[in-house]
């Protein structure tokens, strides 16, 4: 067995929504079949025994060595916890060769998921040995590495919940929340919108205790320390017992409680002088309680216990303190619900205080405090109370953080109860944190779970904003680059900040920020991440989705122009027009309940993906007869059609004209394409609810020059002759572009052409048997590049598809495309017409470009 290629498939994908790894296996003829390998099943279930049942995930058939990795690498991963519940095995055309797919929640423990799974099946074919339990620990410990921390993973389900699409920025806590325009941040659990000024207030305890006292918030005396000596004439003065913190310092670090001795003192110092400046404050009498507020409110509060164990009079204080770590709750950081605690010279000290060490063995019932401070981060635990807390308590948290100037701030706070008034029982705030731990929330070590992730989602949006933007994807075979880009240009006529993706770029509010081929995911979520885009429109090519999925969870709307025979068929296992439907259908299956999918009614492939719309679907045609069409107009749905020199929109009875006079871009309804395209375009806007007048008007000012659309039958004049510059490339846009050019006079007509090497040789022939009816000339030129063909190879194919053509009568073969160019030019006459099906785009251009004026230059100067 053989795994010679693994994809992250990171959005919506062939296979499923979920993210997954797509994996290439080859298998040998014995090992398509388990049953041809004697007592392989009985020591993989020795090894694994709780590998389930191994089956085909397909159609019933033999169970290959490429299920068997399926099954181990998706149930590696369900026992480490992960949340998978999606895997497949499907097998290629080709003999022994399988692609084999699972889901996975964090790719990097997918991967290890995948190597071990391979391990495990090599081991099983060679009767070696694997540990089992060593793996699912492993993939356990990277799972808690990757995933987000119990505070971000919180508020991304809260969002989750209200249907807000979300993008971790980083392996840490930096999430984006909605799209472009209506996007909002958070790092933790802070706020964009928190300014840098509030969070160093909060974190300088000197100048937060002047202004909550400013404030009228009970706060406890003290001041900063320059030294140890110095710390203790603070105590001193202040009043023991005392507590030692960091200046600058967060989660508890470096803070020592109850400080009353001297010696006591010189040990804390020392801790929180690892953070920083030292700060020393009276220590207040009571429980230790925060107090989470989110924008104006008090949503949550929790009492807060130091790290402790109970004596049994039989084990040491360090045995106990271990048993008590080994609660599968306790883990180390803050990605588990409760953090291990820790044995260092702060617990030692604190033992000492209370006459106990490591080894001493506490009586039974004792309760020996191992810290002073009551922090999850270094092994508390947390009750919730938020039932509890009296009106003017909140309203003193509540004040301080609007004092600092937090959106979500934990307020630590000490008294003796959250049923009475600071003032009235000597409480006080001891401290406000910025980006405050939600898990004494979330899961309370006792007590009630608070939705505190939704509380923050709320503050982000409002109630009924989902932060999205309008996303529409477009997809086809021929039409997809010049329909995205009439699109957008409605978009912008609406005067919406319009991002777009193509073959050609990323463009930003009409600004290119990116150029080449740029119809892949990555791309798709570059675009999503600007906050200058109010809308976005995205040409989806086959091969993104292929290596990636999409690189959006859905759409607004998804437009499906054509489904042809020559779009790449023959590549990563798609070898049929079925199948390409199947890849490109990916995008109406990702449609919003809400939205619209935009249909080829006169594709009947095309018009079979209306069954995967979770929306609604609108179909369009030329035909307004097209019995599809009759009876979705019947059903008071929406179509767009032709009608004599009108494009009409119409739903029920309410119908819109548009004269095709009007639409440059179909020259007055002659190219069919176009008019296509156009209907297309029409379609989505009107899903997307643009008023009329700006669709209308839209259509009218968008031209396919080598500007708005480069390479899509942009037409220009050389010396009284009509030269037409496209960047079709297969035998469906041979057919549409002769249609075209039929349409338009002439009295010699040439074609320049050459083939993209990476399609099949029937498509490569099929498109010189087309314009071989249709064009006098043909000069044939060799691409850039041969995508692994020989030199020569394309050549002859093309040359082989013009035997016997009816029309032409000069053939020409002729080195580099920029010379076969120059050679078609050089034999134009006025009135003749020139089609050059350029290779490299805009490089191609320039050059037409240059030599148009060169020619208009010399007739100037003939003049």
């Amino acid at each position: 067995m053989e795994v010679s290629r693994i994809r992250a498939l990171r959005g919506p994908n062939l296979w499923s929504r979920r993210t997954a790894l797509e994996a290439i296996v080859t298998c040998s003829p014995d090992e398509s079949s388990i049953d041809n390998l004697t007592g392989f099943e009985s020591r993989i279930r020795a090894l694994f025994p709780d590998i389930g049942i191994l089956r085909d995930s397909g159609p019933a058939g033999p169970v290959s060595l490429a299920h068997v990795l399926e099954a181990v690498a998706f149930e590696l991963q369900a026992y480490a916890r992960c949340p998978v519940t999606f895997s497949r095995t499907s097998a290629t055309l080709e003999a022994g060769i399988y692609q084999v797919v699972v889901e996975y929640s964090e790719e990097a423990v997918g991967r290890l998921a995948f190597e071990l799974a391979q391990a495990l099946v090599h081991a099983a074919l060679h009767d070696g040995s694997f540990d089992v339990q060593a793996a699912i620990d492993r993939l356990r410990d990277l799972d808690e590495d990757e995933r987000m921390g119990p505070s971000t993973g919180a508020i991304v389900d809260a969002a989750l919940a209200r249907d807000i699409p979300f993008r971790r920025l980083t392996k840490g806590s930096m999430v984006q929340f909605g799209w472009g325009s209506r996007q909002r941040r958070i790092q933790a659990a802070e706020l964009d919108s928190t300014s840098a000024v509030a969070e160093s207030i909060a974190q300088d305890k000197d100048l937060t205790k002047k202004l909550l006292r400013a404030a009228g918030v009970p706060v406890p005396l003290g001041r900063p320390a320059r030294d140890a000596d110095d710390a203790w004439a603070a105590a001193l003065e202040i009043g023991l017992p005392v507590v030692l913190k960091p200046q600058d310092g967060n989660q508890g670090k470096g803070v020592t409680v109850n400080v009353t001795t001297r010696e006591h003192l010189g040990i804390a110092y020392r801790a929180a002088a690892e953070h920083g400046e030292v700060m020393v404050e009276r220590f207040l009498p009571g429980c230790d309680f925060r107090l989470l507020v989110v924008g104006d409110r008090l949503v949550a509060a929790a009492r807060r216990e130091p790290p402790q164990v109970v004596g049994d009079g039989l084990n040491t204080v360090r045995a106990l303190v271990d048993t008590v770590n080994q609660d599968p709750r306790r883990g180390e950081g803050h990605a588990t619900s409760l953090t291990k605690i820790r044995f260092d010279e702060i617990a030692v000290a604190r033992l000492d205080v209370q006459g106990l060490s490591p080894e001493s063995i506490p009586a039974k019932g004792q309760r020996v405090i191992l810290r002073n401070n009551a922090n999850l981060s270094t092994g508390g635990t947390a009750t919730d109370v938020t039932d509890e807390v009296h009106p003017e308590v909140a309203a003193r948290a509540v004040a301080a953080a609007q004092m600092i100037g937090l959106h979500i701030c934990g307020v630590d706070v000490v008294c003796e109860s959250m049923l009475l008034p600071l003032e009235a029982q000597n409480g006080g705030v001891v401290e406000v944190n910025a980006a405050p731990g939600l898990r004494m929330h979330i899961s309370p070590s006792y007590g009630k779970g608070r939705a505190v992730g939704a509380a923050m989602i709320d503050e982000l949006f409002p109630a009924g904003d989902n932060g999205r933007i309008p996303v529409i994807a477009v997809t086809g075979t021929n039409g997809k680059t010049t329909t995205t880009r009439l699109i957008a240009h409605l978009l912008a006529a609406h005067g919406l900040r319009t991002g777009m993706t193509n073959t050609d770029g990323v463009y930003i509010n009409g600004r290119q920020t990116d150029s080449g081929d740029c119809s892949g995911p990555k791309s798709a979520r570059n675009v999503l991440m600007h906050p200058d885009v109010d809308a976005a429109v995205f040409e989806v090519a086959r091969g993104g989705v292929l290596r990636e999925g999409l690189g959006f969870d859905r759409c607004e709307v998804a437009v499906v122009t054509n489904i042809g025979s020559g779009d790449h068929l023959g590549l990563n296992y798609i070898t049929t027009v079925e199948d390409l439907a199947v890849l490109k259908r990916v995008i109406v299956q990702n449609v919003a309940p809400t939205g619209y999918a935009v249909l080829n009614a006169a594709d009947a492939i095309v018009t079979g993906m209306a069954r995967a719309c979770p929306g609604k679907v609108i179909f369009f045609a030329t035909d307004r007869h097209h019995p599809l069409m009759a009876t979705h107009r019947a059903q008071g749905k929406r179509t767009v059609f032709v009608d004599g020199p009108m494009l009409v929109a119409a739903e029920g009875s309410r119908v819109e004209r548009i004269a095709l006079q009007g639409i440059p871009v179909t020259r007055g309804g002659t190219i069919g394409f176009q008019v296509e395209n156009a209907m297309a375009a029409v379609a989505a806007a009107w899903a997307v609810n643009l008023s009329w007048d700006t669709i209308k008007s839209g259509l009218a000012s968008f031209v396919t020059d080598t500007h708005n659309a480069p390479g899509r039958f942009n037409v220009m004049d050389y010396a009284g002759a009509t030269v037409i510059a496209d960047y079709g490339h297969n035998p469906d846009a041979m057919h549409a572009l002769v249609a075209a050019v039929n349409a338009m006079p002439a009295q010699r007509r040439s074609v320049v052409i050459s083939g993209a090497g990476d399609r099949r040789d029937s498509d490569i022939t099929d498109q010189t048997v087309i314009l071989g009816a249709a064009f006098d000339d043909v000069i044939l030129y060799q691409d850039a590049a041969q995508r692994g063909r020989a030199d020569g190879e394309v050549m002859a194919l093309l040359r082989g598809g013009l035997q016997g053509a009816s029309r032409t009568s000069r053939i020409d073969e002729v080195r580099g495309e920029f010379a076969a160019i120059d050679e078609a030019l050089s034999r134009l006459q006025p009135g003749d017409l020139c089609l050059i099906l350029v290779d490299q785009v805009q490089e191609a251009l320039d050059h037409l470009a240059l030599r148009i004026s060169e020619a208009k230059d010399k007739l100037l100067a003939r003049s």
